[in-house]
This record gives structure tokens, sequence and C-alpha cells, in this order.
């Protein structure tokens, strides 16, 4: 037996391999193709990736599954995730190959994460820091791993002092902040500096970072003085994706913006600016809606009259509920559900409008400023359950953009604490999927900043840190074993912490390699020459490789830079989310590497010597 029985860990490399692409700032636009329907779907995150991929087998529904979980809570990551798993595989796979047991590759690479984790803890930047060094900044900011502008001289550079103006490799562009950056009142004093925060998370995606960052602060302006609690609460966030418009019309707006197609539109006018009351319900809006769990009536049960129909049921049902409607003066349903269309039809000639897929911390946010409370039926409600105090504005009349009639209406509580909207816009309707996975990136490094309270050194520093630490352990085994006779686990744990240090470079090189810069081997090359530099005992992140462009020619030929030639702001990732997606990956790894092993050697008593020869 040997390593290449653990098809499994080749099958997460393999998975891994062809997503190398979604790792650092510049992320290419990618179609995927569905052979029987001849349908395709334009993606550029891992995560949107994985999820229009139909896994074929168990490793890939695993690999799936991981991958979910992880945006479910994290929204960002996803790639370095599987990046990491594909690179530990392959360091699991080596081990085995050179006869290392199962059972000590787990206990060394455990020792692996733990030496990764407590770097992160030591080399993390608190945001007081970040926003001292953003105050020092006089130049102008550089976004993530982009391409630099050209220097900056003459008048130029004085005006770039004050973020007015600054040139980029065509000629000259005016740069506007946000007027919410801008505020100096004493609420706003006390916030953090969303506005540094936010150029150096942004990761090559500055439009949806402006956006992110500009819903960040209206949420903490209004939090800070409710709570006096500073954090981003990303569940009060919602957006609005609207076909036909340029990118450029992208937007924050106070309030909940939705779509309504025609029939609704004219509803909406005609409720506009009034005072009304609102239903909430968390289900579908039809007669068939059964909540999660309902358990059905005995089949045993037959009724005595075969001849009522499910449709005379229906109508009963449609009547019973538009009754409670007029009776309630109920003039606007949210669901976080879908609508039948006969009740929709209904509701309209009633000039009761009803809005379907409202997301359900949109819903518990109009709850609150409104009285409502949330039913999971329409039959259920009662006066008080009906809230007030709800008005509607036509926001945008998009008739004339798109060949299906749509308005844009804006569902506001006119108090402070409501949802916040970004609106999403685009020419390309294929894109607006990827510009809304764009905008909920940037806005949970955001959240995630802010509620960790730190951040880690960016574009493949953590990295190169963590690959010291694991390579001076690595040396200091290798140092205490030789020449005495240890135990298994401490011969081979300092070949596992090297093999897992490989992997951390090759990341640091990918995204090099997909920031433009380099070849795959001049990457490699680069990394590694800046690690043999980089000899300090103490994890020091202002010292550091920070990859970063340097001015470069029009032909496109960039130069990587040491930290001391490096701008003032630089780059960084997520604490919390790093940490995270390493330590899925591994566990991923583990996983794999078991099942492999139980699936070759069987289980029982004797497993582990037989493990020994692998």
């Amino acid at each position: 037996m040997n390593g290449r029985q653990h098809v499994g860990l080749q099958k997460v490399s393999a998975l891994a391999g062809t997503l190398r692409s979604s790792v650092g700032p510049v992320k290419n636009y990618k179609f995927i193709l569905d052979e029987a329907s001849g349908e395709s779907v334009l993606v550029c995150s891992c995560f949107r990736i994985i999820e229009n991929l139909e896994p074929r087998c168990a490793v890939g529904q695993l690999v799936h599954e991981t991958v979910r979980a992880h945006h479910k809570g994290y929204r960002t990551g996803s790639g370095c995730l599987l990046f990491i798993a594909g690179a530990w595989s392959r360091a699991a796979l080596a081990c085995l190959q050179r006869g290392i047991s199962v059972k000590h590759i787990i206990a060394a690479m455990s020792e692996g994460i733990d030496i990764c984790r407590n770097v992160c803890t030591k080399s993390s930047v608190s945001l007081k820091d970040l926003a001292g060094m953003g105050k020092r900044t006089a130049a102008p900011p550089r976004l993530g791993l982009q391409r630099s502008e050209k220097p900056i001289t003459g008048a130029s550079r004085e005006s770039a002092k004050v973020h007015e103006k600054c040139l980029n490799a065509r000629g000259q562009r005016k740069v506007r902040l946000s007027r919410h950056f801008c505020e100096t009142d004493d609420d706003v004093s006390q916030l953090p500096d969303v506005a540094v925060i936010a150029e150096s998370l942004s990761h090559g995606c500055e439009s949806a970072m402006k956006l992110a960052a500009e819903a960040a602060q209206m949420l903490l302006k209004t939090n800070k003085r409710r709570t006096g609690d500073p954090s981003f609460d990303v569940s009060k966030v919602t957006t609005c994706a609207l076909p036909g418009l340029p990118e450029e019309c992208a937007c924050v707006v106070d309030g909940c913006v939705v779509l309504l197609s025609d029939e609704r539109a004219a509803v909406a006018h005609v409720l506009k600016h009034q005072p009304l009351k609102v239903a909430l319900v968390t289900g579908d809006l039809s007669q068939t809606y059964r909540h999660l769990g309902f358990k059905g009536l005995p089949a045993a049960r037959v009724r005595e009259r075969l001849d009522s129909s499910a449709c005379s049921e229906a109508d009963e049902w449609m009547e019973k509920v538009l009754k409670l409607l007029l009776d309630l003066e109920v003039k606007l349903i949210l669901t976080t559900g879908l609508a039948s269309q006969k009740v929709i039809q209904h509701c309209c000639q009633n000039n009761v409008l009803v809005v379907e897929q409202v997301s359900s911390s949109v819903l518990g946010i109009i709850a609150g400023s409104t009285g409502a409370v949330p039913v999971g039926y329409a039959t259920q409600l009662t006066e008080p359950c009906v809230g007030s105090g709800v008005t509607l504005e036509i926001w945008r009349d998009l008739s004339g953009c798109e060949r299906t009639p749509l308005t844009a209406v804006n569902i506001s509580t006119g108090g402070t604490g409501g949802p916040v909207t970004a609106v999403i816009t685009s020419h390309i309707r294929g894109k607006l999927q990827v510009l809304e996975d764009q905008f909920w990136a940037c806005a949970h490094r955001l959240h995630h900043a802010l509620k960790d309270g730190a951040l880690l050194p960016g574009a493949g520093a953590t990295e190169a840190l963590c690959v010291r630490q694991l390579q001076k352990q690595a040396e200091c085994r290798g140092v205490e074993d030789k020449g005495k006779t240890g135990s298994a686990a401490e011969l081979y744990r300092g070949v596992v912490l090297q093999l897992m240090a490989e992997g951390l470079i090759e990341y640091a090189a990918a995204v090099m390699v997909n920031a433009g810069r380099f070849s795959a081997a001049e990457a490699r090359n680069f990394v590694s020459e800046n690690l043999r530099d980089f000899h300090s005992d103490e994890i020091d992140a202002g010292k550091c490789l920070q990859v970063v462009l340097e001015s470069g020619r029009e032909d496109g030929v960039f130069s990587a830079v040491k930290p001391d030639e490096a701008p003032t702001v630089k780059i960084y990732d997520n604490l919390s989310v790093k940490q995270e997606a390493w330590t899925r990956a591994l566990d991923l790894v583990f996983l794999v590497l078991q099942t492999d092993a139980e699936i070759i050697t069987g289980t029982g008593p004797e497993t582990e010597s037989n493990l020994m020869h692998l």
C-alpha cells in the first residue's frame, strides 16, 4: 500500500487545484454551462463555483458542505479555505509516502495549526493602531492588490495629500469620498474609522467596499446613538439588484428597496406617501403552505364528501384572508416566502400590496419599528398583530430600462434603526449576482473586523510569518532528534510541519500569480528569497513581507517591494475568518485522511499498526 491509494486526498487536491484563481484580488469571471439544459451562469467566487458544480462523489459532497458551511457563517474566505485544504491534502499524501502513520500526521498537523493560530494572535493589528496609521497617511489610498497609479508630481502631489485627486496610468480622475466619511460630530468622532478599515480590506473590490462602508457608517451612527455599541450589524442590511442601469448608479438607501412588477407597481402608486398598516408573514402566502415540521392528518382519515375540490378550499381560504385584511385595514403584507399568483391578484384588486421574499432579519427590524407581530399563516392575523407607521416611496421607475416593466419602491418605517439597502446595478443582468456577492463579502469583512477589533497583515504576510514559525519548529525538532532515538511522533513531527509550511508558501505565491505580476516559478522564488532574509526570532508584523505594486510601466510590468519601501496604507485580512478557514480546511483533510485509511486498512485493534506501513 502507498499514498496513491488515498483517493480522497487526491480528489480534494484536484478540486482545489481547479479553483486556484479564486484567491487573491484579481478574480476572473467564469461561465458554468449546464450540458443538459444548455443554460449557463456567470460566477466569480469560489463559493459560487462550488455551488453550481454537481458533486459526483462523496468527497465532492464533503467539500461542497464544508465550503457552504463556512460561507453561511462568514460570506468570505472560501477560496482560502479550499486552497489550503488542497495544499495540506498534498502534504498529508507526502507524509504517507514517507511512511508516516495517520496518527502521527494528525498529531503533528494539529500542532501546526496551533502554531499558526498563535502567530495570528501575536501578529494581529488592533483597529485603534490601524486608525492611527490611517490618520498619518499623506498618500492617496491604495486598495488591495490593484495596479497602482503613476508617480504623482508637481501640483498634483499637494492635492493628493488631501484625497482630492490622484493619477492613474491613463490620466486624471476624481476621488470623492462619501459624505459619511467626513462628518465630525460627537457621535461620529467616537466611531471606528471605517474609511481606513475599508480601504485595507477591499481586496480588489473598491466599488463594492465603498457601498459596504457607506452602509456600515449609516448603521454605526444609529447604533452608537441608541445603544452605545460601535458594531456593524449586517443583518440590518439588504440588497436590491436593479438591471438596466450602469454600475455607477449603485448606492446605499435608508429603507428597504424592493422591485415590483407592473400590476403591483400600480398599487404602490396608489399607496405612496400614506401611513400604512402592515402585516408580516413568516412563510409562503398560499393555502397549501405548512410550516417546517408540520405533521399532516392520518392517511386513514377520508372525507365523507368527495365533491369538495381543492379549488373550492383555496377559494374559501382566499376569501377568509381577504376579509381579514380588509377588516384590519392592512394595506401592506411582507412575507419571507412566496405568494400565489391568485393571492397577489385579489390583493391588488383591493389595493393591498404584497411583497415577497423579504429576509427574516428585515422582517424583524420592521416588526420592532412598527409594533407588528409576525405570524406563520395569514389566517392567524388579529388586530394586535398589525403594525403601523410604514410608508412607501416610488424610488425608481425602470419601465424604460428593461423588457419586463419594473418599479423600485422604498419601504420605510420613518424612524431610526430601520434597515438600509445596497442597490446593486449593472447593464449586464448576469453580472448582478457577482456584484451582489462582492458587496456581501466586503460587508462581512467590515463586520468581522469591527467584531474582532483587530486585523491580520494581508497579501501573504501572515502566511509568511506562519511559514517562518513552522520552519523554526521543524528545525528545532531536527536538532533535538539528531543523534538520539526518539519516539516516532517526535521523529516525524519536523517533516510534517515543514510540509505544512510548503502549503502556505504555495498560497502566498498563488496570490502573487493571480495578481498578474509573476509566473508561478517567479512567485515561489520571490517568496522563498524573502523568507530566507527574515531571521527575526520575534513575530513582528511590521517587518514581514507584504506584496504591493510599485509604480509600473504602461506595459503592465510591475515589481514587488519590501515593507520598508511600501506605501503607508497596507492590505489586511480578517483575523477570525482566516483562523476559521484554516481550521475547517484541516478538519476536512483529517476527515478524508481517516476515511481513506479505514477504507484501505479496515477497522480493528490492529489498524494502527497497519497504517504505519502506508
